[in-house]
């Protein structure tokens, strides 16, 4: 069990590097700091590891990339939004991209250009020039969705979830004599 935890709290922390790396240095500059795709990771991540692993990746390697990058005001919202927005996929399926997951985008797009919008208006004290934002969140939410269906598509390809032993879902029974 322990070496089980412990490799997911590796992958975990993959997926923290990636999420980082994809948002802080593969992104458009924009009015608000920055559109990226490391949202996609995010949902890769949500699709691949057990929710709390997820919600650990996704926040942590948002937090990061917005405090090493300049855009440290941002953190807090990036903590919760992208915390958030890994709830409504599942991990449980052997494949990445199946129904639910792909669904789990709607949400997900929600929460992530909503939330953002809230957060800038709270911190600009006002809700009408937050509304300039939508579009590249809009735009971030669709690029990382590209992102996590192609690359999900190609991972199920070579069925990975399953060859993998860390992302098999099935629960096997090991019996010591």
């Amino acid at each position: 069990m322990k070496s089980k935890t412990v490799k997911m709290m590796c992958a975990a922390g993959i997926f923290t590097a990636m999420i980082f790396v994809f948002t802080a240095y593969v992104h458009i500059p924009s009015h608000t700091g920055y559109t990226h795709i490391g949202d996609g990771f995010i949902y890769l991540a949500a699709a691949m590891l057990p929710t709390p692993y997820a919600v650990f990746a996704g926040a942590c390697g948002a937090v990061l990339a917005d405090c090493l990058t300049g855009f440290a005001v941002w953190a807090p919202a990036s903590a919760l939004i992208k915390a958030a927005a890994v709830l409504f996929f599942t991990y449980k399926r052997d494949r990445i991209i199946c129904v639910r997951n792909v669904v789990a985008l709607l949400p997900a797009w929600a929460i992530c250009i909503g939330g953002y919008y809230l957060y800038e208006s709270l911190i600009t004290a006002n809700f009408v020039a937050p509304l300039a934002g939508i579009v590249g969140y809009v735009t971030q939410c669709a690029l990382s969705s590209a992102l996590f269906l192609a690359v999900g598509a190609a991972l199920d390809k070579i069925s990975f979830k399953k060859k993998a032993a860390l992302f098999n879902t099935e629960q096997k029974s090991v019996q010591s004599r």
